[in-house]
């Protein structure tokens, strides 16, 4: 096969991928970083299937360019997540059980349940909820029908953290997308 053949074939694969990882981004996973990570390897092995001398297929201002996109990201829905929490009367203990939970529950649910994406975003909302309870029950003088409230603020600011973090997820994939094909 031709140089050119191979490196449309694994942009368009590339592309599909990519697709799927914001998918996955719904179910709390880290879908960006994933395609990212990806991408960098991409770069790495570009030698195996371009003419020496050429660029890499994703150039390293682009390949920083959606680093700066994800963290922002991240910080986008931990930060709803946290302000979610609190806006329920959570204390700084429960809001980070509810980041831990979260993460924790996303990975036990996935395995638990093996419904694709279902075990990972039931999972991450009950891993939101507890932690976010637990935390709150290690603050002082608080009582188990203390933790409900801020527990279902944790849950809301994580949809609503996953919800921002999705039309960026999109612009990382379109990004590199457009960066395969344009390579």
């Amino acid at each position: 096969m031709t140089p050119s053949i191979v490196a449309n074939s694994l942009a368009l694969a590339f592309t599909l991928f990519g697709g799927a990882c914001v998918f996955a981004v719904l179910a709390g996973l880290p879908g960006a970083w994933i395609l990212i990570i990806s991408a960098m390897m991409i770069d790495c092995l570009d030698w195996l299937w371009l003419p020496a001398g050429s660029s890499f297929t994703f150039h390293p201002l682009t390949i920083i360019a959606v680093i700066i996109m994800a963290t922002i990201g991240e910080l986008l829905e931990f930060a709803l997540s946290a302000a979610g929490a609190r806006k329920f009367g959570a204390s700084p203990r429960g809001m980070i059980g509810s980041m831990i939970g979260g993460v924790i529950g996303a990975l036990v649910g996935t395995v638990l349940i093996l419904i694709p994406l279902v075990g990972t975003l039931t999972g991450a909302v009950i891993g939101t909820a507890m932690g976010a309870m637990l935390g709150e029950l290690t603050h002082e003088g608080r009582k188990l029908h203390e933790t409900a409230k801020p527990a279902l603020g944790a849950v809301i600011g994580r949809i609503l953290g996953t919800l921002a973090k999705l039309p960026i997820s999109l612009a990382v994939w379109m990004t590199l997308a457009i960066a395969a094909f344009t390579a």
